[in-house]
């Protein structure tokens, strides 16, 4: 095999100038050393080796530019987190408050474990989870016989249930694969092929009149539609906050602002985990990290993967925007590898939404738009919406798919390590996947852990949140009736009151950020995007947490909304005005030769 690998490198590097190494281990994994010209070359060339049956899966530590995706210990805060000691013990420690981490905790809420969540973010819903289109996939767009494709029909067909104890907003409308000329006339038939492989239910084509009457926004006329009937839509962010909040009830801890940094192994057996803010014991970790599941797995001296991020741009439409409510292809200029591609589509709250692309990157964080993310999102689903422009869009938004080179889920109990999960590559259709995902890992803790005992008051349902704006006049007459707060409007483009604000600051995960309020009751979620809502907003955060006006953040540890008071500058301003008044004046004293005293 490594004869093979090195003329394989030798087709796409230049070898002389830049020297790479493929190693292959005895579990089949293949490890890429050396440098590169570009993140380009050290991506198609991991894939490229991927391919081959014999190969397990790749690690990639290839560099380009003294960039890379090894693993790099944090030594400071291992240090700091050892130093603080244990604050909790548990018997199973989730790591990452996604939809699959936020889903495995409620699935295993329902026995007689003790569970904690840990998660670097501010709030549950902090990656890909939040930033994706929020479809559920129906299984026709994925490589039969993976297990992504397998998990991706189960969990489709799932939904229905977890929508129904969950409550949380839930359409199964449908999708199209559209052809619009010779270009793209394989377009359906591949989907067609790839669900019957798959066994998607229901799946037809229909003849153009057909869509033309379901989708009466839609100006332009296909050649070929293909129907997919099982496809649905959700916010990826409210079915993670509504599995969040019913893990909680259910007696799961979540600590948020709690980044893993090491992975306590002795003697083969995971130990527990250590963190930034201190110990946790525990007997099994499920990696469920997102991105960052390749690093995880370092940790804890098991990793037989590299996750490399691809960065996927949406744009977002005000809801008085023309569009199809279905989602539907639309036809890229540019043809992107490894990816099912963006498309136009409305989400369940009703804004139009395009995208998303996709783009190979070398940083995990890299959540920026850049004009060519929206000049390919905007050249996709202009072929369905022709007089939609650029100017159009109210707000855009980036997120990393945790894609392994295997371009597969990695769902798994570790071959090395005694009380380890991997949960891992889980980039789209994961959200379409995640029950059955939650399901898998169920039976791998029951594997890890031996028979488990169910509860006898486990309660698998979570009240949905008033959504005032939705109910009757009289019902909402009756609400204001009993709470004052709810005849408050604070968010006026989506009609939210202060009273819902409150609701969520008081839900089991309480929501005390900017950010995490708008992800759950749509507060500067408008057109305005905060602009009118946003002072009031900060007043609420304020009088309900006891946070001071500088505390409070909109995402993440330094997103804050308020530098300080203006006290606090004059203050400050007044101090630096005196003490440039003493240097001066120290400085006449020194060239006159006379002495000044401050006081």
């Amino acid at each position: 095999m490594v004869k093979r690998l090195n003329k394989l490198i030798a087709r796409h590097v230049d070898t002389s100038q830049f020297p790479v190494k493929a190693t292959v281990r005895k579990d089949g994994v293949v490890v890429l050393e050396g440098e590169v010209p570009d993140w380009k070359t050290a991506d198609e060339l991991a894939h490229r080796v991927a391919k081959s049956k014999k190969v397990r899966n790749v690690i990639n530590h290839l560099s380009c530019d003294g960039k890379s995706l090894a693993y790099i210990p944090k030594k400071d805060l291992i240090e700091q987190g050892r130093a603080l000691g244990t604050f909790d013990e548990a018997d199973v420690i989730i790591v990452g408050a996604g939809v699959i981490g936020s889903g495995i905790a409620r699935e295993l809420s329902k026995y007689n474990l003790d569970i904690v969540v840990l998660e670097k973010g501010d709030d549950v819903s902090q990656g890909v989870s939040k930033a994706n289109n929020g479809m559920i996939h129906p299984g026709n767009a994925v490589i039969p016989g993976t297990l992504k494709a397998k998990l991706n029909v189960e969990g489709n067909a799932l939904y229905d249930d977890w929508a129904s104890d969950l409550q949380f907003e839930f359409k199964r409308i449908g999708s199209f694969g559209l052809s619009y000329d010779k270009k793209d006339r394989y377009t359906p038939w591949l989907g067609w092929i790839a669900g019957r492989l798959n066994k998607v239910p229901g799946m037809r084509f229909i003849s153009p009149d057909v869509f033309l009457e379901m989708e009466k926004d839609v100006e332009v006329r296909p050649r070929r539609v293909l129907y997919a009937p099982t496809t649905a839509y959700v916010d990826g962010f409210e079915v993670t906050i509504a599995l969040a909040e019913n893990a909680a009830m259910n007696g799961v801890r979540f600590h948020l602002l709690t980044e893993v940094v090491d992975v306590d192994v002795e003697e083969g057996v995971v130990r527990g985990v250590v963190t930034d803010r201190g110990t946790v014991k525990g007997k099994l970790v499920i990696n469920a990290a997102g991105v960052f599941a390749d690093e995880i797995a370092a940790m804890a001296g098991d990793q037989f993967y590299t996750l490399h991020p691809r960065k996927g741009v949406i744009a977002i439409f005000d809801k008085e925007k023309k569009g199809p409510d279905r989602s539907m292809n639309g036809r890229p200029y540019v043809y992107q590898k490894n990816t099912k591609g963006g498309g136009v589509q409305r989400t369940v709250s009703g804004n139009p939404l395009w995208g998303p692309n996709a783009v190979e990157i070398i940083d995990k964080t890299d959540l920026s738009v850049q004009p060519e993310d929206l000049d390919y999102v905007m050249g996709s689903g202009s072929v369905v919406c022709p007089g939609t422009k650029r100017t159009d869009i109210i707000a855009s938004f980036a997120g990393i798919r945790p894609a392994d080179y295997k371009e597969d889920f990695i769902i798994e109990r570790s071959r090395v390590v005694k009380g380890f999960i991997h949960v891992a590559g889980i980039q789209s259709p994961g959200l379409a996947a995640a029950p059955a995902i939650a399901k898998m890992v169920e039976g791998l803790t029951a594997d890890e852990l031996g028979e488990l005992t169910r509860k006898d008051d486990w309660n698998p349902i979570r009240e949905k949140p008033v959504v005032f704006s939705k109910l009757s006049p009289e019902e909402q007459e009756r609400l204001v009736n009993e709470n004052p707060l709810y005849g408050h409007i604070v968010c006026r483009c989506e009609t939210i009151s202060e009273g819902e604000i409150v609701d969520a600051i008081r839900r089991p995960i309480p929501a005390v950020t900017f950010d995490a309020i708008k992800r759950r009751v749509r507060a500067t979620a408008g057109r305005c995007q905060g602009g009118f809502c946003g002072p009031r907003i900060l007043e609420i955060i304020m009088r309900e947490t006891g946070l001071r006006p500088e505390e409070v953040r909109k995402q993440g540890k330094d997103s804050y909304i308020v530098a300080g008071t203006i006290r606090d500058r004059y203050d400050a301003a007044d101090c630096c005005e005196t003490r440039a008044s003493v240097g001066i004046a120290d400085g006449v004293a020194q060239e006159t030769g006379a002495h000044h005293e401050s006081a």
